[in-house]
């Protein structure tokens, strides 16, 4: 017989034992009489329905096994209930055709040697069944508090079904839905050989099979436990994990793992109370690598009532309107912008329905509210959470690119971009928490990816290391300023206001943390994910059976998230938030949010005149004549920043979205700017002839600086009438000076230059904004070299 060897799974340190499978093997064996012979029959209907015909081996079988093992490198399949048992006792679990070779030459001898009731007998006691509970007698036990004995034809066919793959097909896993589907198939089988007649598989598939609550265990972290076993047998093979054995350092904080634990369930019992919502689930990760910190799938893992082993933060629910920043980032990768306007009008998006909802199938989403607000930037609509301009992102962004975004940043669920219709931005399509929380890691690093892991380092009994975490560079799948923009947003605690309240849940007290909450219809899922720049925490709550609560969002999940972020920040303290600026890519004025006309001029804030090519950025203010009409009437959704259609009405959504804009500024009004507001003079102010004098003293052009350096730098005029100084390094504005003394130490180390060439730029202005500069090249030696250049903004 085969020794089996532990596989353990360790939290981060490598210090806390979380599993040992065979910590406590359960397994309680019993003759052949004791076994219900539906549990016999089922077992050979799905594992080997020519058990009692071989003589241990089933030649096609081999074949098929041999040319999968050649040509795909693939050693499983083919085996007979005899090999099996051979395998799960007697070899070794190396997957080679000298070991395959071996146990076909002892399945046969067996054959020769015991009856086929005394190798049923034996594989039914050996047999796997999930976790750590071997042979059919203990998982009736388990699962049924029952005997094998009394088992029915339902419950046998679920426990044949199992041993296959026992932690995928665990009956309180995430798979119960598919257990079903193969239990059913279990049945066909039986039918099929004549096992069963067609009464006893009708009442079978009526029957509802119940799975009792397993006993406690010493597991800690099991929905992670669970979740890293699964990640294990699918890359190493069940033999691996369950009879040679790992060790397993994972990413887990258990610290953050207990304190989350214990505030999970006070947070659920408490929603169970209040709101009707009896459960909820967790995950935690670095987003600067994606490693899982803590996961939490249920309140209880050993609570039945809840269902409590299923893992809630593994499975699909839907998002709600925390889905609504993969649409917004779309659109701004496309040249929308925080500042562009769409109307918060009620808005039917079917095009084959009138403007006002008449006709078949027709889609017109009401505002949480119920109200509407009229014309809207993007950043106050997404700050809100208001529905309709979220559909008319995804219009413009459109869905398959949307979903192609939410790809890249973690979501693995959205396959089919035809399942998905505008609805998708409020939530319609199922995803995993652990997902989400990944892909919003990507806002919190600026557009970076991260997949996440759970896994530190795997090594065999040996000591042999098979996979080790290594920090790579990530991928780049949004642009810094797109995921910049979308955290400046749900970070502000002003913009949210309207609709939170200040000093909501998603705020959390002298950190800086983005937040955007996720409510279904009728409550039945109630979602907050946010971040800092180095924690990402996601939240759920509701029921598993789906049913409704009587709040959302903030009210059900936010607690928790804000007691799990106020934890982890107060030990592990976050950076700010970077502040990238948003590039002028021009096209329509709509896009920079002059929503009520689309043809627009520049005045000199100074003069009044029409701006020049004199005219200093700051002083530059653009104005549109008033011709309000619909986004679409300006742009072309497919090529925002380029010209218009020629042809607005050929765009589907024109006549539906211009009535809803149309009706509201006959109802509102608009900021009115005729031609003849257009000045008929220049800025007269802003000359080629007006330089400001401003000259850089305290440093060489072209002088070398080391590490360590620090330099007051002196900038010099003669006129005496600066009032500002802007002070660049490669383009970056690190500081802005307006009040003598005309100087500003410098700390070239707080800048991180890279080896290499860098240019210093300072620009003066007066108080009209003329202005004028100095530029000064010098040269970086470093020890070592550094990243691309960041710069530190005071």
């Amino acid at each position: 017989r085969v020794i089996s060897q532990s596989t353990k799974i360790y939290d981060r340190t490598g210090k806390v034992l979380l599993y040992d499978n065979h910590n406590t093997i359960r397994r309680t064996v019993v003759s052949l009489d004791k076994i219900n012979p539906y549990i016999q029959n089922a077992s050979v209907a799905i594992e080997d329905d020519q058990f009692y015909s071989h003589h241990g081996i089933r030649i096609k079988s081999l074949i098929r096994a041999f040319i999968a093992t050649v040509f795909k490198g693939d050693t499983q399949g083919g085996s007979t209930l005899t090999q099996q048992i051979v395998k799960n006792t007697l070899l070794t679990r190396d997957k080679t055709i000298s070991r395959k070779i071996k146990e076909m030459i002892i399945a046969i001898r067996l054959e020769k040697k015991l009856t086929k009731q005394e190798l049923l007998e034996i594989y039914l006691n050996e047999a796997p069944y999930s976790g750590n509970v071997y042979g059919v007698e203990e998982a009736s036990l388990v699962y049924f508090k029952k005997h094998a004995s009394d088992i029915t034809l339902a419950e046998a066919a679920y426990l044949a079904a199992i041993p296959q793959a026992p932690t995928h097909w665990d009956p309180n896993g995430p798979n119960k839905i598919a257990l079903d589907e193969r239990a059913r198939h279990v049945l066909d089988l039986m039918q099929g050989f004549g096992y069963i007649n067609k009464e006893e598989y009708d009442k079978a598939i009526k029957e509802e099979v119940v799975f009792v609550k397993k006993a406690g265990s010493s597991v800690k972290a099991p929905h992670f436990v669970f979740y890293v076993r699964d990640y294990l047998e699918k890359k190493y093979g069940e033999d691996m994990v369950n009879i040679e054995g790992l060790k397993v350092i994972s990413t887990l904080d258990f610290d953050l793992q207990s304190y989350a634990e214990e505030e999970a369930l006070k947070e659920a019992l408490k929603n169970e109370k209040e709101y009707g919502g009896s459960n909820i689930a967790m995950v935690a990760i670095d987003p600067t690598n994606g490693q899982i910190l803590s996961m939490i799938g249920s309140r209880d893992f050993f609570d039945k009532k809840i269902d409590g082993e299923f893992n809630v933060a593994n499975s699909g629910r839907q998002p709600g309107s925390s889905f609504k920043p993969f649409a917004y980032a779309t659109a701004f990768k496309k040249g929308f912008r925080p500042e562009t306007v769409l109307f918060d009008v009620f808005t039917e998006f079917n095009a084959n329905c009138s403007p006002s909802g008449v006709g078949y199938n027709c889609y017109s989403p009401e505002n949480f509210d119920s109200k509407f607000k009229g014309p809207m930037m993007l950043k106050n609509a997404l700050a809100e959470s208001r529905n309709i301009p979220a559909v008319k992102v995804l219009y413009l962004a459109s869905i398959a690119d949307t979903i192609a975004t939410a790809r890249s940043m973690g979501i693995t669920t959205l396959k089919d971009t035809k399942n998905y219709g505008l609805s998708l931005v409020l939530g319609a399509g199922e995803v995993k928490l652990v997902d989400m929380v990944s892909a919003y890691g990507t806002f919190a690093t600026n557009g970076i990816h991260y997949n996440s892991t759970g896994i530190l380092r795997v090594e065999d009994q040996s000591g042999k290391v098979l996979e080790e975490y290594k920090q790579d560079e990530g991928e780049q799948v949004l642009p810094d300023y797109v995921a910049n923009a979308i955290t400046n947003i749900l970070s502000s605690d002003d913009l949210r206001a309207p609709t939170f309240g200040r000093g909501s849940s998603l705020h959390v007290p002298g950190y800086s943390v983005a937040a955007k909450t996720g409510t279904t219809n009728d409550n039945r899922d109630a979602w907050i994910v946010g971040y800092s720049t180095n924690i990402v925490v996601g939240v759920w709550s509701g029921n598993n059976n789906n049913t409704v609560m009587k709040k959302g969002g903030a009210q059900v999940s936010g607690p928790l998230f804000n007691k799990i972020m106020t934890k982890y920040l107060g030990i592990s303290p976050s950076g700010d938030f970077s502040n990238i600026s948003f590039p002028n890519q021009g096209g329509s004025p709509v896009l920079r949010g002059l929503w009520y006309g689309g043809e627009s001029f520049f005045i000199d804030s100074i003069s009044g005149g029409l701006a020049t090519d004199f005219t200093p950025p700051e002083a530059r203010i653009e104005k549109v004549i008033t011709n309000v009409h619909t986004i679409l009437y300006w742009i072309d959704k497919n090529n925002p920043l380029g010209d218009g259609l020629n042809n607005p009405t050929s765009d589907s959504q024109f006549v539906n979205w211009e009535s809803g804009v149309k009706s509201w500024v006959n109802n509102f009004g608009a900021p009115y700017i005729s031609g003849n507001s257009v000045p008929n003079y220049f800025d007269n102010v802003h000359t080629a002839h007006i330089l400001i004098p401003i000259q850089v003293d305290g440093i060489i052009d072209g002088e070398e600086i080391v590490p360590e350096t620090k330099k007051l730098i002196k900038f010099i005029n003669q006129t005496e009438v600066i009032k500002k100084i802007d002070i660049y390094i490669d383009s970056k504005k690190i500081k802005t000076i307006t009040s003598i003394p005309w100087e500003y130490e410098f700390d070239f180390d707080l800048f991180k230059l890279s080896n290499g060439e860098h240019v210093m730029r300072i620009v003066g202005y007066d108080q009209l904004l003329n202005q004028g500069e100095d530029i000064i090249s010098f040269k970086y030696k470093g020890l070592d070299i550094i990243d691309e250049t960041i710069l530190l903004t005071e």
